[in-house]
C-alpha cells in the first residue's frame, strides 16, 4: 500500500506540473485556449485507451509485468517533455508519458484488491487514493516554485520529476509482491467466470461506470484550469496560484479517509454518493459564481472535501464489491478507461468554451450538471445490506 501510494503521488505531480506553467508554454508556442486544452486531452486519449489492455494483460500474464515497464516510460518521457521545441513535439512527448501511466490503474489496484480485507475496501483504497492528494500538490507547488518562484522557466519542471518517477519504477520491481496467476483449467474457469462481456453487462458495474464519469469530468476540468482561471479572471498573483490551487489537494485528504470508513462501517456505498455529489455540484458553482476571492478559496476547499477525490475510493470499492476477484485488474481497467474518456473531452471543451465565451466559468456550471446527472444514474444502484462486510 505504501509503493502504491507513492506511486499515485508522481502520476498525479507529473500531471499538474503542467498546469502552473500553461501560460509560460502558450506564450513561448502561441497557443490558443482549446490548443492549451489539448496538451492535456491528448496525453489523457492515450492514458485511457492504455487502461482495458492493461488491466486484461495484467489479468493474463502477471500485473507487476505490465506496471514496471510502463512506469520506466513515463518517468522518462517526463524528461523529454521538458526537451520539447516545438508545439507538435511537446504533445507527442505528452502523448507518450499518457500511455506509459496508462499502465498503472487497473493493474495496480488489481493487486491491493487482493490484499485488503473486503470489510476495509473503502478505507484501503483511501490510503492509496490520498497518494493522488499530495501528488496533485506536490505538482502544483514543485512547479510554481521552480518555474516562477527561483525562475528556472517552465521546462525544468518536468526534469526535476522525472528522476523520482524512474527510482519509483525500480521500487515497484524490488517491493511489490502479488498472488501467482491460475494456470490451465483453473484460468480458463476464472475467464469464463468473469468475461469482459459480463462485466459490462453488471447492472451495478455500470450505473458506477457512469458516476465516474460524470465525476471525472470536473474534476479534470478543475485540475487543468483552476490555476489558469485563478490568474486570468480572478487575479491572483502567479507565485500564489499553486499553493491555492492545491488546497483541493490537501482538504480530500480527511475527507476520503472519513467517507472511506463511513462507507465501510455502513457496508454500502449508495447513501455516501447522495451526500457527496449534491455538495461537490455546489460547491463548483460556487467557485464561478462567488465573487470575493477569500469565498471562491473556501468554495475550492469545499469541493477538495467532498469532491472526486472523497469520492473515489467509495466507488472503487463498489466496483470490487461486484466483480470476482480474478478479474479484478480489468474492471478497474474498464472503470478508468470510462472515467478518464471525460479528461480528454473536458480540457478541450472547457478551452473551446474559454475562447467561445471570453470566460472559464460557464464551464464550473457545466461541470455541475453533468455531476447531477452521474448522481441520477447512481439511483439505479442496487446494494443488499452490508455488501461490503459479506464480499
Amino acid at each position: 500500500m505504501a509503493v502504491f501510494w507513492l506511486g499515485w503521488i508522481f502520476m498525479y505531480a507529473d500531471r499538474t506540473i503542467l498546469n502552473p506553467v500553461m501560460k509560460d508554454i502558450q506564450t513561448e508556442f502561441g497557443l490558443s485556449g482549446t490548443q492549451l486544452g489539448i496538451i492535456s486531452s491528448a496525453f489523457f486519449l492515450s492514458y485511457a485507451l492504455l487502461q482495458v489492455p492493461a488491466g486484461v494483460l495484467g489479468d493474463r500474464i502477471g500485473r507487476k509485468k505490465v506496471l514496471v515497464p510502463g512506469f520506466l516510460l513515463f518517468g522518462l518521457f517526463t524528461a523529454v517533455s521538458g526537451m520539447a521545441r516545438s508545439f507538435v513535439a511537446f504533445v507527442a512527448a505528452r502523448i507518450v508519458t499518457g500511455a506509459g501511466q496508462g499502465t498503472y490503474y487497473g493493474p495496480q489496484y488489481g493487486i491491493a484488491a487482493e490484499q485488503i480485507p473486503a470489510r476495509n475496501r473503502s478505507l484501503g483504497s483511501a490510503l492509496i487514493n490520498s497518494g493522488m492528494a499530495f501528488g496533485i500538490a506536490l505538482g502544483l507547488m514543485v512547479s510554481s516554485w521552480v518555474a516562477h518562484s527561483l525562475g528556472y522557466g517552465w521546462r525544468a519542471p518536468f526534469f526535476v520529476m522525472a528522476v523520482p518517477t524512474v527510482v519509483m519504477a525500480l521500487l515497484i520491481w524490488w517491493l511489490i509482491k502479488e498472488n501467482p496467476r491460475p494456470t490451465g483449467a483453473q484460468a480458463q474457469a476464472h475467464s469464463n467466470k468473469g468475461a469482459f462481456t459480463a462485466l459490462l453487462k453488471n447492472r451495478n458495474l455500470l450505473v458506477t461506470y457512469v458516476m465516474v464519469f460524470c465525476s471525472l469530468f470536473g474534476f479534470f476540468m478543475i485540475l487543468t484550469w483552476l490555476p489558469y482561471y485563478l490568474q486570468t479572471e480572478r487575479g491572483i498573483p502567479v507565485k500564489e496560484i499553486g499553493n491555492i490551487s492545491s488546497l483541493v489537494a490537501w482538504v480530500s485528504i480527511p475527507g476520503g479517509l472519513l467517507f472511506a470508513q463511513v462507507s465501510d462501517k455502513l457496508g454500502k456505498r449508495k447513501p455516501l454518493v447522495f451526500v457527496l455529489v449534491p455538495i461537490a455540484a455546489a460547491s463548483l458553482i460556487s467557485i464561478a459564481w462567488l465573487q470575493d476571492v477569500n469565498q471562491v478559496i473556501a468554495a475550492i476547499c469545499v469541493y477538495g472535501f467532498f469532491g472526486k477525490l472523497a469520492l473515489d475510493p467509495v466507488l472503487i470499492a463498489t466496483v470490487a464489491d461486484n466483480t470476482p476477484k480474478e478479474n479484478y485488474g480489468t474492471a478497474f481497467g474498464i472503470f478508468n478507461f470510462v472515467g478518464m474518456s471525460s479528461s480528454i473531452l473536458a480540457p478541450t471543451i472547457a478551452g473551446f468554451v474559454s475562447d467561445a465565451t471570453g470566460s472559464l466559468a460557464a464551464n464550473f456550471y457545466i461541470s455541475a450538471a453533468v455531476l447531477a446527472a452521474g448522481m441520477i444514474g447512481m439511483s439505479f444502484l442496487r446494494e443488499a445490506p452490508k455488501q461490503a462486510a459479506a464480499a
